[in-house]
């Protein structure tokens, strides 16, 4: 691989990052122009409606873009949507090469932004830094292909696998850093979603609470049964936007009382008296939510994975012991010997802090 055509793409990627968070349900995507060695232009995807990353790199460009390379994250797109289709305009610029990381995971382009570009003459070339760019459009590939949003658990432990002490308390297990880092990874999401046991227990906001943070917030999913979640709860405060999901348990009016708070509330299926976590998903799914995260106690997250619903976890853990009577983080997860473990994959392991921060996928 060129190590000149992987730095540029590096670049591309570390400008498509500022767009997590911003972008659904369109993928985060970054592109950079060169031209003799030199950045002419680039441009990242600042959110769904707005131009996409290699309109305003090559805008930025001008007619330097002639007979230049245009690194890129993400194939162009063919189609009109909210905005104008890419790959035309790739063209029209005068552009000689194409360096594009990855495919368009959506089966309406899928390869054919690319033809279009080789039709046209331009030189392509694909899969630098290929496996950066997936993991940068995870969610957005699991909901063009399924209509379901990626599911993100967060979780904070001791090291011995508690989320709280034996008296209940959980402020804070882990230190200030990686509650920072924990907040950023709130605002790359589109929705934090806790349960109604978890409102009651400790009251969150469940808001980005960084500084200087003026993106949007997430939405927030409390899954709610009976409607039974405390009317002066924070997380009902108008800081945010919050949808509590209930069943049919659920009386009017106590769903009228949670409505006047200015929440929405909607109902869904149940299963085993809890809202139907497939059901919460395919309703964010049609939102056009692309990822989500699962910041429950441990019956919502053992619900969770028993039912094979998670994509990744986060796990911070931190250097402290609370002992067998504290809760561990999944409850109601059953395995019987170690031939039926649930094997994960770690991605990641670094410090935050004094914590450590673990990242992981289940081995499907």
């Amino acid at each position: 691989m060129d190590r000149t055509d992987t730095s540029f793409m590096r670049r591309a990627l570390r400008l498509a990052e500022r767009g997590k968070g911003r972008t659904s349900p369109n993928p985060p995507v970054g592109a950079v122009v060169v031209a003799s060695g030199r950045v002419v232009g680039e441009g990242w995807h600042r959110g769904a409606g707005r131009q996409h990353a290699e309109i305003e790199a090559l805008q930025q460009a001008g007619d330097a873009a002639a007979g230049a390379t245009l690194y890129l994250t993400l194939e162009p797109c063919i189609h009109a949507g909210r905005t104008p289709p890419c790959a035309p305009a790739v063209i029209a610029s005068g552009v000689a090469r194409a360096v594009i990381a990855t495919r368009d995971p959506n089966p309406r382009i899928d390869g054919a932004g690319i033809r279009a570009l080789e039709e046209a003459g331009i030189a392509v070339q694909t899969g630098v830094l290929e496996n950066d760019a997936k993991h940068l459009i995870q969610a957005f590939a699991k909901h063009v292909r399924t209509g379901r949003p990626y599911l993100t658990v967060k979780s904070a432990i001791s090291l011995d696998g508690r989320v709280a002490a034996a008296d209940g308390s959980s402020r804070w297990v882990t230190g200030p850093t990686a509650r920072r880092d924990a907040h950023r990874l709130r605002s790359q999401c589109d929705a934090v979603m806790v349960g109604v046991g978890t409102v009651v227990a400790d009251n969150p906001r469940l808001t980005v609470r960084l500084r200087g943070y003026t993106g949007r917030q997430p939405t927030r999913v409390v899954l709610d049964p009976v409607a039974r979640t405390p009317l002066d709860s924070a997380i009902l405060q108008p800081d945010a936007p919050t949808l509590v999901a209930v069943t049919e348990k659920a009386t009017p009016e106590a769903v009228t009382a949670l409505r006047g708070t200015g929440a929405e509330v909607i109902e869904l299926p149940s299963t085993e008296g809890r809202v139907s976590l497939e059901a919460v998903l395919e309703e964010l799914g049609r939102r056009d939510m692309t990822e989500v995260l699962l910041e429950g106690g441990p019956t919502l997250l053992g619900d969770a994975v028993e039912r094979g619903l998670v994509d990744r976890f986060i796990v911070y853990a931190a250097p402290k012991l609370l002992g067998e009577t504290g809760p561990g983080m999944l409850a109601g997860v059953v395995v019987s010997n170690i031939d039926a473990a649930r094997e994960l994959q770690y991605v990641s392991v670094r410090h935050v802090g004094a914590d450590l921060r673990i990242e992981a996928y289940p081995r499907r």
